[in-house]
């Protein structure tokens, strides 16, 4: 069997003129290009060159082979050139969890256009349970999303842990406090957000407080709570890595609950996690290192 090496040191011995500028052009030494050239010979059964000291000939032979070398050596430029544009082409269906800040999803994207030849990217947004059941059916290829201590049905990488904190506008009594009693929130008007997967234990954390707060506001938009909570409307406890300069996080009081970050893959997009995929390496090179040093998760 020809192997593709072959034929490049015989293409390059003839573009060259000699074994030596050739092994150069290759990025070879010169008895490895000639050893290679020596094999090919062996398998057609006919020497291709005519050798001397300082330019070599090619034989009847060679000059046969010639023709259908460069035909195949084309062949295979043309079948790599279409595969990478197939690779460039690649749809990639990343799902992102709801409670994932727009600013964190934004400098993925914008990492990833700045990627030569990425693939194209289709995000699609949903709760904890939707990307589950997108990834099961095969409707995504990998998601961002919360990952579970119970045993994982798909591949996981962990990026990042952040716990929960208060959400207050800048001219709140206790915007500049760093832990907030929760005792001390019993007259606040609060803001409750739909989608957030510590909702229950958030409201059961304030009732076994005595706490029971009256809400002005309740939206699955973490980007519009952000907003109402700047404008005064009402306060929220939401995860760690939200900001907004109108908004201050001071944290609460015994409450612990954390969150885990990371990356879900289907077993059909597991190739994903290691070929060098843009969205892969945007989201690695973005959310890696987000929040470091706040522990694992709980």
């Amino acid at each position: 069997m020809i192997d593709r090496y072959q034929l490049r040191y015989f293409l390059a011995v003839v573009d060259a003129g000699n074994f030596s500028r050739a092994a150069v052009k290759m990025s070879v030494t010169q008895p490895t290009l000639s050893v290679g050239v020596a094999k090919l010979e062996q398998h057609l059964g006919t020497p291709l060159f005519f050798r001397n000291n300082r330019r070599v000939q090619l034989t009847e032979a060679g000059i046969r082979f010639l023709e259908h070398a460069r035909a195949i050596e084309q062949e295979f430029n043309a079948l790599e050139r279409g595969v990478g544009k197939l690779k460039s082409n690649r749809l990639i269906r990343l799902g992102v969890l709801t409670t994932i800040p727009t600013a964190q999803v934004a400098r993925i994207v914008e990492h990833h256009r700045e990627t030569p030849d990425a693939d194209r990217l289709e995000i699609v947004e949903g709760t904890e349970r939707d990307l589950i059941g997108r990834l099961e059916r095969g409707r995504i290829d990998l998601a961002l999303m919360i990952l579970r201590p119970e045993p994982a049905r798909f591949v996981q990488e962990p990026l990042y842990s952040e716990g929960y904190a208060l959400a207050v506008p800048l001219d709140h009594r206790h915007a500049q406090a760093a832990v907030v009693e929760p005792e001390d929130l019993a007259d606040e008007v609060m803001i409750v957000r739909r989608d957030c997967e510590v909702l229950s234990i958030t409201s059961r954390y304030f009732t076994d407080r005595g706490v029971r707060p009256e809400f002005s506001f309740r939206s699955a938009s973490d980007d519009k709570v952000l907003a109402m909570v700047r404008a005064g409307l009402g306060i929220t406890v939401m995860p760690e890595s939200y900001a907004d300069p109108g908004v201050r996080r001071p944290r609460l009081s015994g409450f612990n609950h954390r969150r885990q970050i990371g990356m879900v893959f289907t077993d059909a997009a597991l190739a994903l996690k290691d070929d060098g995929a843009a969205v892969v390496g945007a989201i690695r090179a973005t959310l890696g290192q987000a929040i470091a040093g706040r522990g694992d998760a709980g």
